[in-house]
């Protein structure tokens, strides 16, 4: 039950590629799981499958491909050689003979291109046959993000059971995931560093044929072959890999090739490698990197301009919401002075008289006369001061004599 659960949890988070280690007679196993190989099992290629009905040959390749297929072929067959060159930057040899790729869409035509026996379980979307030098692909997956990952990964495995057998299960693993580019994960980066920071980096003797049962502990396994291979081939080149090859390939142990081709054992190799873990997975490196600070930089970029969209934001709504308010406002204004001149405009009330409507009298007091002579006075002056208004209101004049005598002005009214 516990190597059920382990391989459920693996399948989640491992490529979904399965590499059958068929290196004279032993048994097939599922990437990234626990179980050890079973010897005395051989797969014998029959007839080309009845589902195949074209070829596509490159130099080192032959594509059998099926009727749904038939344009993922012809694609593929312009992407693999440039693929396989790309082996021998990390293993500084490239395998002989021709490599058999079968191509098929579904999971009926992929079932069908399996070799007798060698049925792929249901989860796989790949499966490589290193001792016959062959690959069974779902054209499905090709076209997956991870698609590439997948046929580098089947190739690296076909690519080490051609070159020699015997390899350690920690270099086969690390090869795939250079070839593939996997190291570069930050799956790996994260698994190095809870090794690193909780002591739990595995010593490779114990990673040649057994692989760790807790998914933790798996993907330190395959991070840390990953990073040791990566470090071979950077530090002593292709040249050096390629002798290790050959040393292998002549029947030699590993660690007797190894020391022959790099000069050194393998324990003291990785106990050098260890030592410089700390430094490149521990915590000073996410302090000091130069990685670490342009992420912190662009963050710091990034949060400076949602502040300044936040506010630029909020000034638009402030001004929308000023602008809003200026209409309101004068749109009242312009109600009030409508209600205005409304109210101004109300017509006078005809006249009693019967005037004709349209005309307008003025009702009020005449106004005053003007004199006809700038030395006579309109009234004479009362001894009291006061003006006459007229006949009747005349006072007695001053020397005695009577108004009445006097020659009358017509008064205007």
């Amino acid at each position: 039950m516990r190597h059920l659960l382990v391989l459920l949890l693996l399948l989640w988070t491992m490529p979904r590629a399965w590499a059958q280690g068929l290196v004279e007679g032993s048994v097939s196993h599922p990437h990234g799981a626990g179980d050890a190989l079973v010897d005395k099992v051989v797969l014998v290629p029959h007839a080309r499958p009845a589902q195949v009905v074209g070829e596509v040959t490159t130099k080192r390749f032959r594509i059998l491909h099926t009727a749904a297929a038939t344009g993922a072929a012809r694609e593929l067959a312009g992407q693999i050689e440039a693929v396989r060159d790309g082996f021998g930057t990390i293993l500084g040899r490239d395998w002989p003979g021709v490599t058999e790729v079968r191509l098929g869409v579904g999971r009926d035509e992929f079932d069908a291109l399996a070799l007798p026996g060698g049925k792929p379980p249901g989860w796989a979307v790949a499966l490589a046959y290193p001792a016959h030098q062959i690959i069974l692909l779902d054209a499905l997956s090709l076209n997956a993000p991870d698609g590439q990952q997948t046929l580098r990964h089947e190739l690296a495995h076909v690519a080490l059971g051609q070159l020699a057998r015997d390899w350690p299960r920690w270099f086969q693993e690390g090869v795939a995931q250079n070839v593939t580019g996997e190291r570069f994960s930050l799956t790996h980066y994260s698994a190095l560093f809870r090794a690193v920071t909780q002591e739990r980096v595995f010593h490779f003797e114990d990673l040649s044929d057994d692989w760790p049962d807790l998914p933790a502990d798996v993907e330190i396994a395959y991070a840390q072959s990953a990073a040791f291979v990566a470090h071979l081939g950077t530090r002593y080149g292709a040249h050096a890999m390629g002798q290790l090859v050959d040393g292998v390939r002549a029947g030699e142990p590993f660690e007797t090739a190894f020391g022959k081709a790099f000069h050194t054992s393998l324990d003291v190799e990785e106990a050098g490698w260890r030592d410089g873990l700390a430094a490149r997975y521990g915590w000073l490196p996410l302090t000091t990197s130069s990685a670490l600070l342009w992420l912190t930089a662009s963050v710091l970029c990034v949060a400076a301009y949602a502040r300044r969209r936040r506010q630029k934001n909020l000034r638009l709504a402030e001004m929308a919401a000023q602008e809003a308010a200026d209409e309101a406002a004068l749109r009242l204004m312009l109600v009030a002075q409508q209600q205005a001149a409304e109210a101004n405009a109300t017509p006078l009330p005809a006249p009693a008289d019967g005037a004709p409507p349209g005309e307008v009298y003025w009702t009020g007091a005449p106004p005053a006369p003007e004199p006809e002579h700038a030395d006579s006075a309109p009234h004479a002056e009362s001894p009291s001061g006061e003006f006459g208004m007229g006949p009747e209101g005349e006072t007695p004049d001053v020397d005695g004599e009577d108004p009445r005598a006097r020659t009358l002005k017509p008064t205007l009214h």
